[in-house]
């Protein structure tokens, strides 16, 4: 019996890795077991009671204006006895966030292989995203199992040195979680308000993107809509007091902008399946939408996905107001552009990509 110890501990993380630990459930010779750090708190329990996951360990890092130190410190000091009681054949953490940086390096320290769920993005450049780019890159040089997305995620791994036999080209889990939430009777009453008109959904939250560049989106979506009068847009807002204060001062009041809290997992794929254009600085938007046939303006100057971009279903946009504006308003009022947009294909998997991960580790 191999016993495999997922860790994980914000809410992108445990939406891509949430398909894998069913999966696993119901793999022969397979004993999945689950850590959450706690990185995000209430927004994680919420994903976890959508896929019905209950946590083995929860280390419960989180605590008020908590910093990448606290969370670092924290995670390698109450992770190291869950690996000493487990001892578990092959950790898998996911992605990039400083839960993932930490954990592989405690399984380093304690001489556990790791593997690496959605291995191998790259902006090359270590401050941007950051510190996610720094985090995806340091776990790469630890991990034994590279599960890479997509062709170009392999090429970077193999670009760095990583041995081909270590990394295997699975797709996105993301398109996994897809197929299990997004449904045709989903109603909701923002969507009865949006009702009629082509919906924005916005997500913002990136800390490079904090200040001055998110003013500069918000005032380019404003007025956007205020020219645009058949266009409403929706803002979960992310629970940052910075994004909150920016969004507060510049989009609330609109009678065409909701700026709500933030949704849970399948409300908010569920509003991605039935909005009309998608602008964010996220990176798990960039693989859901184009599944779901929605273009997106991604609010950054560098990608770690070029795959959607060269396939015609991402377009960078920065953040400064006028090149926001012009990309937004270009693809509200020329068809063939946005049509162009949402017709391509998706690059990111076919939604089995839980199923190729588990049958490496069977094969282990």
């Amino acid at each position: 019996m191999k016993t495999i110890l997922l860790v994980f501990g914000t809410r992108p993380e445990a939406i891509k890795m949430c398909p894998l630990v069913n999966e696993l459930k119901d793999r022969r010779g397979i004993r999945p077991m689950v850590c959450v750090t706690g990185q995000h708190d209430d927004m994680l329990s919420r994903v976890l009671d959508t896929f019905s996951v209950t946590p083995d360990f929860d280390l419960a890092v989180m605590k008020p204006e908590q910093s990448l130190f606290d969370v670092t410190a924290l995670i390698l000091e109450r992770l190291r006895p869950v690996l000493g009681s487990v001892k578990p054949d092959v950790a898998l953490v996911h992605g990039d966030t400083t839960t993932t940086f930490a954990a592989a390096l405690a399984c380093f320290y304690e001489r556990i292989p790791v593997g690496h769920v959605e291995a191998g993005l790259r902006t090359w450049r270590t401050d941007c995203p950051y510190p996610e780019e720094f985090n995806r890159q340091a776990v790469s040089i630890i991990s034994r199992y590279n599960f890479a997305p997509t062709e170009q995620a392999k090429l970077n791994l193999l670009r760095e040195g990583r041995d081909p036999v270590t990394v295997y080209v699975t797709g996105n889990t993301a398109i996994d979680a897809l197929r299990a939430t997004v449904r045709a009777d989903y109603t909701h009453p923002e969507l009865d308000w949006a009702s009629g008109s082509r919906l924005a959904l916005i997500t913002a939250h990136r800390r490079e993107n904090l200040g001055e560049p998110m003013r500069q989106m918000f005032r380019a979506i404003r007025r956007v809509v205020d020219e645009h009068p058949d266009v409403k847009a929706i803002f979960p807002v992310h629970p940052n007091p910075a994004v909150r204060a920016a969004a507060g001062d510049i989009l609330a009041g609109h009678e065409r902008i909701h700026v709500i809290e933030p949704l849970d997992v399948l409300d908010f794929h569920n509003f991605m399946s039935r909005s009309h254009i998608i602008l964010t600085d996220s990176g798990g938007i960039q693989e859901e939408a184009p599944s779901l046939g929605k273009p997106v303006l991604v609010l950054r100057s560098v990608t770690e996905r070029p795959e959607g971009v060269a396939a015609g279903a991402l377009r960078l946009v920065g953040t400064q107001e006028r090149s926001v504006y012009r990309e937004f308003t270009r693809l509200l009022d020329e068809p063939g552009a946005y049509e162009a947009m949402a017709r391509t294909t998706a690059p990111y998997g076919d939604g089995h990509a839980s199923r190729r991960i588990a049958d490496v580790l069977c094969g282990l």
